[in-house]
């Protein structure tokens, strides 16, 4: 059992995370004695969805201020209704959890209006596990809870990517052509990281690049992964804007591009690195409640910073890469991001495989576990 850092809600929230972070876990040790709802057991989403009044007439019986939670909401989004009737009327407060946004979002469903706070869900942390880790052994597997604990995650992680196509994908009816989708989330899982080529990726799957579109906002509704924009110089006319895709999870993306057999190439881990250290930056930004997007920067030559933060302090750049040895050519792009913005504004800061801190050129170079110790630590980003 883990000491998730998402602490007990005061109010009404809607936390969403993909499948297998532990949100239904956190659930039952944070809101013990709520009334529940859950929504994968297929008798209780077909008695909701055929009259989501039930929920107002079970639910209107309880003192006021008690706490109800509806697991897999997204399964029955007429229920946002009646929810919202509940919180006004009785002063209810819910939990509502889902690891899908596409049928909240695109059905034009009550979104509460700011009633239940967007509230995000991350898999395992560097934080939460005391910073002990066997090596670099989790690019390979990631930090899902079940993968972490496992003494082999390999038929966690392909059962994961399994589900993640017959139950998000087919039994939700988000594609007719599961085939189309399968190769296509092979070639997309493959470029993690990347700079987005919607051409290349539909010629490679085999599909039109409409197609492609729309299979990138699916994996975006199911936060099987998320954009990364490219930051805008305000000045810049010929800024790349193209963003880049970066899977939640580098297991889930190694079992997604059927990767998960073979030991990780050298460039491989380069990416994978830069998602594990995108997914604590995101889960830190979101648990301290800072609310800054990350972003990358790429100037029109194609020089880049791997993550920029902008704060109300000034800028955190970053640069990540895979090797025990920092070369100097590593700080290209955070030295030019400093030159365009001024000295006194960005903190540069590099991420390596090595063992020494450095300094180069007022680059500051940390090993990637300390580095994980002072973003948690608050030294990293406030």
């Amino acid at each position: 059992m883990f000491q998730r850092l998402l602490a007990k809600p005061s109010r009404s929230i809607l936390l969403v995370g993909p499948r297998g972070t532990g949100k239904s876990t956190w659930i039952g040790s944070h809101v013990r004695g709520a009334l529940f709802y859950d929504l994968l057991d297929s008798r209780q989403s077909l008695r909701l969805n055929r009259d989501p009044g039930i929920l107002h007439q079970e639910a209107a019986a309880l003192p006021r201020g008690s706490w109800v939670v509806i697991d897999e909401v997204q399964k029955a989004p007429a229920l946002l209704n009646e929810v919202h009737r509940l919180i006004e009327e009785r002063k209810l407060k819910f939990v509502l959890s889902g690891s899908s946004a596409r049928r909240l979002r695109r059905g034009g469903t009550n979104l509460l209006a700011g009633r239940a706070i967007l509230t995000p869900f991350f898999p395992l942390v560097s934080r939460e596990v005391g910073f002990k880790f066997r090596g670099l052994g989790r690019l390979r597997y990631g930090m899902l809870p079940e993968a972490f604990l496992a003494d082999d995650p390999e038929p966690y992680l392909e059962t994961y990517a399994r589900v993640y196509l017959q139950e998000e994908i087919k039994a939700e009816a988000l594609t007719r052509n599961i085939g189309a989708f399968a190769r296509f989330l092979e070639v997309a899982a493959r470029q993690n990281g990347q700079v987005t080529n919607v051409s290349n990726i539909a010629r490679d799957a085999q599909v039109a690049r409409q197609t492609v579109e729309g299979y990138f906002q699916i994996l975006d509704d199911t936060l099987i992964g998320a954009w990364l924009p490219a930051w805008k110089l305000k000045r810049a006319t010929k800024q790349v804007r193209h963003p880049k895709f970066y899977f939640f999870d580098p297991g889930v993306c190694r079992a997604l591009s059927e990767r998960l057999p073979y030991p990780p190439t050298d460039e491989e881990s380069g990416f994978l690195l830069e998602t594990w250290i995108l997914a604590e930056l995101r889960a830190y930004l979101s648990y301290s409640r800072l609310g800054y997007p990350p972003h990358y920067w790429s100037s029109h030559d194609g020089v880049e910073a791997d993550f920029l933060v902008e704060t109300a302090r000034g800028f955190v750049a970053l640069e990540v890469k895979w090797g025990t040895r920092w070369r100097g050519a590593f700080n290209r792009g955070l030295l030019r991001l400093r030159d365009e913005l001024g000295r006194g504004r960005v903190r540069c800061l590099g991420v390596y495989t090595g063992e020494r801190e450095a300094d180069f050129n007022g680059v500051r170079v940390l090993p990637w576990l300390e580095f994980l110790k002072r973003l948690w630590g608050g030294e990293i980003i406030r």
